[in-house]
């Protein structure tokens, strides 16, 4: 029988009422709450539906419940979930074998999420920079980027220059030193003899889907080359499919010593996540020295490699280029006063607002109205990311609704 309480507030209610009460809050949702996934669309707990331009931040690309993905997860699930790394599982070795195949890659370590390949890659650069470079002990520097989201942990707020990410959270460890993002004579004016590695989004998602200038990437790499630098690329968000590639820094046909990947690696079914790096710097990891209880247990190779391999049979990644470039032309032939600019690459775009038009977040919840979530990033900037089996008939509704709502509001 339903409570007293949920026959006054309905069971929407009566939920948010529950987190509210129960939970940290330390986040600031949209007010919907959701039962159901299918491919491109979400139900809520009143059986309303909705177009998910989310994607779990990017983690859901192959679309929610992927019938491939849910059955390898069931039938690993029914053999062997975890042993720890004490012990060799038989899923492990054709993980690394079918990633490092996709990516090129020539070693592999594994983690669950996305902040964890982050720590675990500014451990290996260190002991590169201390044991290959010849960086002095304890000097190691890491150049990371302005408006930088590489995860929450201690950590990495540290070297954010984000204030509400920080504030309140210190003290924090050295070692980082900030370029602004795009900026190739910032980035290289911060360099010293102790720089072991640049740690840089190819595009900031967090920050507004913001891509640097033409040919910024392309420089950092040749910087990097010269000066014997790691450059890791964190492509957690934007690796995967999510910008029309495989991953984004191939719009500029650059390699990078450390790519971080996550999210998308397991089809938003289990946290999965990976460095992916040539054999120096993950080759000066020993025994003992860095490790994870869950980190390449076999459910989340299981996991991950089909969700790699329905991502290319599928043409996801195609997929994502075409109806981006459909998406992102659309929302730019919308004559709304409040749209200063659209920008994007593949199926990771944002609409900007004039600060005039009270903020984006208004904008998310008439658009939830409408049947479609999204969400605002930084006051004015609404983030666009569909699952990337998105077809064209649902990315014209999907205009449709951004029309309706971006002209009304007006």
């Amino acid at each position: 029988m339903p409570s007293a309480a949920t026959d006054q507030f309905g069971v929407a209610d009566e939920l948010i009422r529950t987190e509210r009460l129960l939970g940290a809050h330390n986040y600031k949702p949209i007010d919907v709450v959701l039962s159901r996934g299918e491919g491109v669309y979400l139900w809520d707990v009143d059986g309303n539906r909705y177009l998910d331009c989310l994607s779990a931040y990017s983690a859901v690309n192959q679309g929610h419940c992927h019938p491939k993905i849910l059955e390898t997860m069931i039938e690993q699930a029914g053999k062997l979930t975890l042993t720890s790394r004490a012990f060799r599982n038989d899923q492990l070795a054709p993980f690394y074998e079918e990633i490092a195949e996709l990516t090129g890659s020539h070693k592999v370590l594994p983690m669950n999420s996305g902040a964890e390949a982050v720590e675990s890659a500014i451990k290996a650069v260190r002991k590169w920079g201390y044991e290959v470079k010849g960086v002095p002990e304890d000097k190691a520097e890491i150049i990371v980027c302005s408006n930088n989201f590489h995860g929450r942990t201690l950590g990495v707020v540290g070297f954010s220059t984000d204030p509400v990410a920080r504030g309140g959270f210190g003290p924090f460890a050295p070692g980082f030193k900030v370029a602004e993002f795009g900026n190739i004579d910032a980035f290289k004016s911060t360099i010293t003899e102790n720089t072991v590695a640049f740690l840089v989004e190819p595009i900031q998602g967090e920050a507004g889907v913001i891509i640097p200038p033409d040919g910024y990437m392309k420089e950092v790499r040749e910087v990097c080359t010269a000066r014997n630098i790691t450059l890791i690329l964190d492509e957690i968000q934007t690796g995967l499919g999510r910008t029309g590639r495989l991953l984004a820094e191939e719009h500029e046909g650059i390699v990078a010593d450390v790519t971080l990947v996550g999210k998308a690696l397991s089809g938003g079914f289990y946290p999965v996540s990976a460095v992916l790096s040539n054999s120096d710097v993950l080759g000066v990891l020993q025994p003992g020295q860095h490790g994870s209880t869950f980190g390449g247990n076999p459910l989340a190779c299981a996991i991950a490699r089909t969700a790699m391999r329905v991502l290319v049979e599928e043409g996801m990644i195609e997929n994502s280029a075409e109806q981006g470039a459909y998406l992102k032309d659309g929302l730019e032939n919308i004559r709304a006063n409040a749209v200063r600019e659209v920008r994007g690459r593949g199926l990771m775009i944002a609409v900007e607002l004039d600060p005039s038009a009270g903020g984006a977040r208004r904008y998310c919840e008439a658009l939830k109205q409408k049947g479609i979530l999204c969400k605002d990033t930084h006051e004015h900037s609404i983030r666009i990311a569909p699952p990337l089996v998105i077809d064209h008939d649902q990315t014209d509704w999907c205009l449709e609704q951004f029309d309706s709502v971006l002209t009304a509001l007006d």
